[in-house]
């Protein structure tokens, strides 16, 4: 397989969900008849495998990759030249692992109240490297919603209070912790292990993560749908995933200056080209977000591997001799061995681009 000098582009890899959601998906992949099911997700240049509860049989969440007229198993990929596909020092340090996950997410319902380890949890106590800080993208809203996610307790419960609540699935008293965090198409937000949270319904998002499915869902039942005792709380009890929340008391406007990030310059490409700074490591040591915003032409050179998402507009890269077309939401990785990218658009473009950690 002739791989250098090529983009590669990732074909949609949708995975089983506990929620329902995906009707926009169905319609970015041009379904006949688009619907929600319960696979809200599609996973972006992943080498991870999804944790579903009576699905273990089944091999999903790896992405597969296009690489020219070629297609193979991302994973599989890596493998054929690490340094080329994710830098001679990320292979160093992590081997073949990306160290991140890169989802598109599309909610009918609101999802399930949940939080999620952090490194130092899951290094402690599931004997893992990973926990699972988020990053979220607010890519559009469905008509006729308001947009909003729950994060952070603004009313917080007693540890016992809570464990009771969660006990007797009192949905209620779990809604009374929490108000609406107000979200909007192009907000950036960064969600540390610990912190509880719900994604709203109606939310087209892109989510960027460490590559782990960790999650304690204090919500059993979602879309008719009640998830058995070993999808709950990781394979543990309640009073293990306790020690997992965050009880500290937010109010909506300290939960907005906790974990919306603020945009701030990275450089310029050109008087009208530049690039921002979404997620660093001021957020977190975990992955680095950012966005391009491209009128014309320009050459991008970067020192590591980025999956990138068009958010906005349409473009051409071209790598060497080939050149690609790209649409919106169509998403794609930059070898670490790409000496540079020549990035064309007339009407302007906006490419997401999600790094995994800098390698100290």
């Amino acid at each position: 397989m002739n791989y250098t000098n090529k983009l590669v582009r990732f074909p949609p890899n949708r995975v089983w969900r506990t929620y329902t959601g995906g009707m926009i998906l169905d319609q970015m992949e041009n379904k006949e008849v688009p619907e929600d099911t319960h696979f809200p997700e599609d996973w972006i240049g992943s080498t991870t495998q999804a944790l579903n509860p009576d699905r273990e049989h089944i091999v999903e969440g790896v992405s597969h990759a296009v690489v020219g007229e070629d297609t193979i198993r991302f994973d599989e990929l890596l493998k054929l030249d690490p340094s080329y596909f994710l830098g001679a020092k990320h292979t160093e340090a992590f081997k073949l692992n990306p160290m991140l996950l890169v989802k598109f997410l599309d909610s009918s319902v609101r999802l399930h109240f949940q939080a999620h380890p952090t490194a130092e949890f899951a290094r402690e106590f599931l004997d893992s490297d990973h926990g699972k800080a988020e990053g979220y993208y607010i890519l559009d809203v469905r008509e006729g919603h308001d947009p909003y996610v729950y994060v952070g307790f603004q009313h917080p419960p007693t540890r016992e209070a809570f464990k009771e609540m969660i006990e007797s699935q009192d949905i209620d008293a779990m809604e009374k912790c929490f108000e609406k965090v107000p979200v909007k198409a192009g907000d950036c937000l960064f969600i540390p292990g610990g912190s509880p949270h719900a994604i709203g319904e109606g939310i087209l998002m892109v989510e960027i993560m460490e590559p782990s499915d960790w999650a304690v869902r204090f919500e059993f039942t979602k879309a008719g749908y009640t998830m058995p005792e070993s999808a709950r709380f990781m394979k543990r009890d309640l009073e293990f995933c306790m020690d997992v929340f965050d009880f500290t008391q937010l109010s909506v406007a300290e939960a907005i200056e906790k974990f919306y990030q603020q945009p701030h310059p990275a450089r310029n490409y050109s008087d009208t080209s530049f690039q921002e700074t979404l997620i660093d490591e001021s957020a977190t040591d975990k992955f680095r977000v950012k966005k391009s915003t491209i009128n014309g032409t320009v050459d991008k050179a970067e020192d590591d591997f980025y999956i990138g998402i068009v958010v906005k507009g349409e473009c051409t890269i071209t790598i060497g001799e080939e050149t690609t077309k790209l649409n919106k939401l169509d998403r794609f990785l930059c070898p670490a061995g790409v000496d540079a990218a020549t990035i064309s658009s007339e009407a302007g473009v906006e490419i997401l681009e999600c790094y995994p950690p800098a390698v100290k």
